[in-house]
């Protein structure tokens, strides 16, 4: 059944743009409720920790604004309403649920490769930028990454789905709105519950580097502020933020 647009959402979509959070930057003082903004072509795409965000033609980026995201808590917690969404924007395009799966802190993979990334940016004014990258028709070259990250994989490589990113869109935003509107009545909880049940790795050995330093342990759980949770030889560590790698 065709999903309609979620009802006090806005929906801009752009020929081209520099970024999908930058043009929330610039716009976000202005808007009066949540927006999402879509950039059929995106120059200057940006993923976590400033790297470059490689955008193929067909590919999707997009950012939702929140203008009033609560506590910066709060706010950061939004990226596991974000995956939840995108996982469930997926299986509505493909109908394969067991082939996806959430990496912590922020990506989404598919049979095991990423498909697919979050970027959260606060934005003057206390709003804040969910930004959303998803390889829908190609994924960037090995060369491009860095050393240990998980090969790039596209939807439309690995499940033959082609799908336009005007038509991810609307899946993606009614998925999001029903698990936004669950966060504000009943808090992180069931979000945190529905996470967990998609997350990869969980019960294996992992590894989380933050910088210089890294911390290798059996993934227990995320916390009820989103911290990653490693069971080490020294005793459970909460991590905070991090580069998980498998």
């Amino acid at each position: 059944m065709k999903q309609d647009w979620p009802e006090g959402y806005g929906r801009r979509v752009l020929a081209e743009v520099d970024s999908t959070n930058a043009e929330a930057a610039r716009i976000a003082a202005r808007l009066a409720g949540p927006e999402w903004i879509l950039g059929l072509r995106q120059t200057a795409g940006k993923g976590r920790r400033g790297r470059p965000w490689s955008d193929p033609e067909g590919n999707f980026a997009a950012t939702l604004v929140l203008p009033a995201p609560g506590a910066p808590m709060q706010a950061a917690l939004r990226s596991f309403v974000a995956a939840l969404a995108l996982c469930e924007a997926f299986v509505a395009v493909t109908g394969r649920a067991e082939s996806f799966a959430l990496k912590w802190p922020n990506d989404v993979l598919l049979n095991g490769g990423k498909v697919a990334g979050i970027l959260l940016e606060g934005l003057p004014g206390g709003a804040l930028a969910i930004g959303i990258g998803v390889n829908l028709a190609q994924a960037p070259q090995v060369s491009d990454l860095e050393s240990r990250a998980l090969r790039p994989v596209s939807l439309l490589s690995e499940t033959g789905a082609m799908v336009t990113p005007e038509d991810f869109l609307t899946p993606l935003a009614a998925a999001f709105a029903r698990h936004e509107a669950s966060f504000a009545t009943y808090g992180f909880a069931p979000i945190r519950a529905a996470w967990l049940a998609r997350a990869a790795r969980l019960g294996e050995v992992i590894t989380a580097r933050t910088g210089k330093s890294e911390t290798t342990g059996t993934f227990r759980d995320v916390d009820a502020t989103g911290n990653l949770v490693l069971q080490t030889a020294g005793g459970r560590v909460a991590i905070p933020a991090a580069d998980v790698y498998f």
